[in-house]
């Protein structure tokens, strides 16, 4: 991997302003700490994936809207 110096930097930095303008670049940042924070979280917790299978068949379906349609449950008590 390349080593970027401070001019390298400087430059990136430079054409960034002039590409989004001062006013855009802390939405711009904002923006990018939201996606990584969210990549993060993702990648560092992949075995919180649903572990029910989706069971409905083909009789679930309205013929008419094409929605699912889901009986409602009953309480036990």
């Amino acid at each position: 991997m390349p080593h970027l110096g401070p001019t390298e930097l400087l430059i990136i930095v430079g054409v960034v302003v002039l590409l989004f303008g001062g006013r855009k670049l802390p939405e711009l940042a904002r923006g990018t700490g939201q996606a990584l924070r969210i990549f993060k979280s993702e990648v560092t917790q992949p075995d919180e994936l649903p572990a029910k299978a989706d069971t409905r068949s083909a009789t679930d379906v309205d013929p008419i809207t094409a929605d699912v349609v889901v009986e409602p449950t009953t309480q036990r008590s």
